[in-house]
């Protein structure tokens, strides 16, 4: 069997911010409200999210015999997060300025579950780093390490929304789980919903990706024109406002530290930078996941059919 406290020792020790465990079961209620967003179109063209919805909402269907999730999450602020300005021509989400948080966290949890496996031989389980369908914010909360704040995201009384998840699916049973945290931590607070310049967030907490700039900025599927505010890639303007952010301490570990300044880069020189460039300077960013082309595409400040 498993034990928490050893789970928990192991990550803080492997560098992971925040580390809660949850049962693995069938969130019923989640996968209803999904199926009702999904049925409103405000997934747009992103069709991915219509498939395996069964496995998305019920960790056990992923990993044969998986009876405990374990969800990691990294502190990923920098001093880029939530500062830049709204008249700044060619803003970047502050976590793609730092090399891609998918490789970290996978490596990190592969390193736990070697632990893991030394503690209890028999144990088997899978590392998941957006890999996979599983709602991991929810499994977050199912956890205890938040809440999903009206921003659709999950917020943490430590780190607010700047964190990045990575989880592992056991098929061992743990001697005791995490609770979900009390009450609902936005309390009456608005902002993000009443800041976001496109209307994309509601009372609902979630977020109609017809008008999300950050979906219109990163995946690969274009969608109507919108205008991304000077958003060249993601978007941080329901993060900026809100009041747990405000104090998040910055990132711990050396790799996410940022690989750029993205104050010091305007637009022309994202235009006119060349493929090699771009490449050499951020192949080992989020970034490269668009390329240079796409960046060149989303300067012109809006999307497309």
């Amino acid at each position: 069997m498993l034990s928490l406290e050893g789970i928990k020792r192991h990550a803080a020790e492997i560098g992971f911010d925040l580390c809660g465990v949850a049962p693995c079961r069938h969130l019923e209620e989640d996968e209803q409200r999904f199926r009702a967003w999904l049925a409103q179109g405000c997934h747009a063209s992103l069709g991915y999210l219509e498939r395996h919805i069964e496995k998305r909402f019920d960790p056990r269907q992923l990993v044969e015999g998986a009876r405990t999730a374990v969800v990691c999450a990294v502190n990923y602020r920098n001093r880029f997060s939530g500062i830049q300005s709204a008249d700044q021509p060619a803003k970047i989400a502050s976590y793609a300025c730092a090399r891609d948080y998918h490789d970290t966290l996978r490596s990190m949890l592969g390193e736990l579950l070697a632990c893991l496996r030394a503690d209890v031989p028999e144990l088997a389980g899978r590392a998941f780093v957006d890999t996979a369908p599983l709602s991991e914010k929810q499994l977050a909360v199912e956890a205890g390490l938040g809440w999903i704040g009206r921003q659709s995201l999950l917020v943490t009384p430590r780190y607010g929304t700047w964190v990045v998840l990575g989880e592992l699916l056991l098929t061992e049973a743990c001697d005791r789980y995490d609770t979900l945290l009390e009450g609902n931590g936005c309390g009456t607070c608005r902002r993000c919903v009443e800041e976001c310049p496109t209307g994309a967030l509601s009372d609902t907490r979630t977020v109609d990706t017809r008008r999300c700039i950050s979906r219109h900025t990163v995946e690969r599927e274009y969608g109507p024109r919108i205008d991304l505010h000077g958003w060249i890639f993601g978007c941080e303007a329901c993060q900026s406002c809100c009041p747990y952010n405000r104090h998040t301490p910055g990132h711990a570990l050396p790799a996410f530290d940022p690989l750029f300044d993205p104050t010091e880069l305007d637009a022309e020189a994202w235009r006119t930078m060349s493929d090699e460039t771009f490449a050499a300077r951020f192949g080992t960013t989020p970034l490269a996941r668009g390329g240079a082309e796409r960046i060149r595409h989303n300067l012109s400040g809006t999307g497309r059919e």
